[in-house]
């Protein structure tokens, strides 16, 4: 179950639950993609877990260079940190920005955001597996109660024609997408975990849950879609015409998504760094968000929007090394 709630966080971010990545990737014709992501995203966590268990890892690199070999590794190695590195500095950003809709300053709050996230890794490991326990439950639940809220209140019917699905290849970016966080936050657990049964239920159960929330998502989205160029965040539409207090609740919700993506990155970057320094994790938190701060208001977007199409690019040939070790891997001990 642990497990299962730490991949969860790495994954529902503030771009998923907001149903921005929903419909970027997906939309009509999207059903058998989002089965084939889930079945793609269910096989690359378990491949992740199993390597990390077997080679006891408590950092992505010994991953990397067991699914790749050493070259590449050093270069995938950059690249995850890079990307752990720029995607929870904008979630921080995020962070300062939603907390801006309770009357808070910007700087005000990113402050309160960091000095949250820095007390939570006093407990390490313990303290975000102890967080996610809760509040990836109030997450999923908050979302599900979402949509189905709408469903309930507008009565529309799902058509889905298994002879019209052309957008399947969609799965393969959207998989690829998700797959650096999944190997730098999974990466990190090998040591703390019991045996390879919790990463069949972790892997399984993770993509399951995502899977249903995607496709009851994107069904979602699909029914307004003729509406959605009104809204700068997909889910407003969902939640028009609801009560005022779910509106503040699924504020709430997008902060949670930002605050538990924000901290499994860092988890994810932190443990690669302790490599390096000899420092105790929430002090390197403390240092690593000391130098990401002042990257939230300089452009900052504007470098991830020439990032990103290159870690997506790079990250399809790891995750067809993830999903050709079933098959090569018979012929490499771990």
């Amino acid at each position: 179950m642990r497990w299962m709630l730490l991949i969860l966080s790495s994954q529902i971010g503030a771009g998923y639950a907001s149903g921005q990545e929903i419909w970027q990737f997906f939309g009509v014709e999207s059903g058998l993609a989002i089965i084939l992501f889930t079945v793609m995203f269910t096989i690359s966590a378990y491949i992740v877990l199993k390597i990390s268990y077997r080679v006891q890892s408590t950092h992505f690199l010994p991953v990397l260079e067991h699914l790749m070999g050493p070259a590449l590794a050093k270069v995938y190695d950059v690249l995850i940190m890079f990307y752990l590195f720029s995607t929870t500095t904008v979630m921080i950003a995020g962070g300062g920005v939603t907390l801006q809709m309770y009357k808070l300053p910007f700087w005000i709050g990113i402050s309160l955001f960091c000095i949250v996230t820095v007390c939570l890794f006093f407990w390490d490991i313990k303290g975000i597996l102890s967080l996610n326990s809760i509040l990836i439950p109030i997450l999923v639940a908050g979302l599900l109660y979402a949509l189905i809220f709408f469903q309930t209140t507008h009565h529309y019917t799902w058509t889905i024609d298994l002879t019209r699905q052309f957008n399947w290849p969609a799965s393969i970016t959207f998989t690829s997408l998700n797959i650096l966080s999944v190997v730098a936050v999974l990466s990190s657990v090998g040591k703390d975990m019991k045996g390879l049964g919790e990463a069949k239920i972790a892997s399984i159960a993770s993509g399951l849950i995502f899977g249903v929330i995607s496709f009851v998502y994107n069904e979602t989205l699909v029914q307004l879609s003729g509406s959605l160029t009104q809204y700068e965040i997909p889910l407003f539409a969902v939640l028009e015409g609801a009560p005022y207090p779910l509106f503040l609740c699924m504020a709430a919700v997008l902060f949670l998504a930002i605050y538990t993506t924000t901290v499994t990155g860092l988890f994810g970057l932190s443990s690669r760094m302790l490599v390096f320094v000899k420092l105790p994790r929430w002090m390197l938190v403390f240092l690593l968000l000391a130098v990401m701060v002042p990257f939230t208001t300089i452009g900052f977007s504007d470098l991830i929007a020439i990032l990103y199409p290159i870690y997506g690019l790079l990250s399809l040939y790891l995750l067809v090394c993830l999903l050709l070790y079933p098959i090569l891997g018979r012929w490499k001990k771990v």
